[in-house]
């Protein structure tokens, strides 16, 4: 087990009364624990609490104006294994549930239809997972990690040609080259201590006999250590924030730590 101290700071101008998703707790249960947590708010209207994705975490629906300044903190547990996936295979298709099929199919930033013919050819003989880890290493050794290479529109096509982008870039890779090899794969919003520089991150998830399993393709963040927040097709399903109508930056700040455990934490 581990136990991640996690700190988030948003600071936003928000011009007109606004309606702003937020997803930026972390889940509680889905082999981790929130032990503590606080959510500080600016002055709003008709908050609700709604399901993320798949059951995974919570969103929050807010309006609000002016200067938007929202603080998370929290401890979080992290009773999850860093899995070897290479001993694990993939379902057959006509074996899958609704949830993990749906995360075969091509999304707005993964055109996985359109990497068949590189998986096919690239990976030939690999199946299951060690055919995810050998996609992971391929992206981790010939990408690049360059801050400010993609943007909000960048799709993994873009990202597969240009080979450099950040962490949401090469999850969508991955992602779609998962999926082009006929394995659910689906986005994770985290967080995690060893990401540099110190932000929202982001992983693939893939669907591995059954189960769920985290895959990091810039190598910053371990299964054992990254607290989920939520899940989705791709970025635009997790979004940390989400706004209806345009709003401007001020700040922003995430610290991830990971904490001292006692026996009774442990416990």
């Amino acid at each position: 087990m581990s136990l991640l101290s996690i700190g988030a700071h948003l600071n936003y101008q928000v011009p007109r009364p606004m309606d702003i998703l937020l997803q930026l707790e972390a889940a509680d249960g889905y082999g981790q624990t929130v032990l503590a947590s606080r959510l500080d708010f600016p002055a709003h209207s008709g908050l609700s609490r709604i399901a993320g994705q798949d059951g995974v975490g919570e969103r929050i629906w807010f309006n609000t104006c002016g200067n938007m300044v929202v603080d998370y903190s929290a401890d979080v547990m992290i009773d999850r294994h860093d899995i070897d996936l290479c001993q694990l295979d993939a379902l057959p298709t006509n074996r899958l549930d609704g949830e993990a099929t749906r995360y075969l199919m091509p999304s707005t930033y993964c055109p996985a239809f359109d990497f068949v013919p590189f998986v096919q050819k690239k990976f030939h003989g690999l199946s299951g997972g060690s055919l995810v880890m050998a996609m992971r290493d391929w992206i981790l050794n010939s990408f690049e990690y360059v801050i400010g290479a993609s943007n909000h529109r960048t799709t993994a096509t873009e990202t597969f040609v240009q080979r450099q982008g950040v962490c949401r870039d090469f999850t969508h890779v991955l992602i779609s080259l998962c999926r082009a090899a006929a394995i659910p794969a689906r986005f994770a919003s985290v967080y995690a201590p060893n990401v540099k520089p110190q932000d929202f991150h982001a992983v693939a998830e893939v669907y591995l006999d059954g189960y769920w399993y985290l895959v990091d393709p810039t190598g910053m963040a371990s299964a054992d250590k990254t607290a989920v927040i939520g899940v989705g097709c791709d970025a635009a399903d997790v979004a940390f924030m989400t706004s209806i109508g345009m709003v401007s930056f001020v700040e922003q700040s995430v610290e991830v730590q990971t904490k001292n455990t006692s026996p009774l934490e442990l416990n």
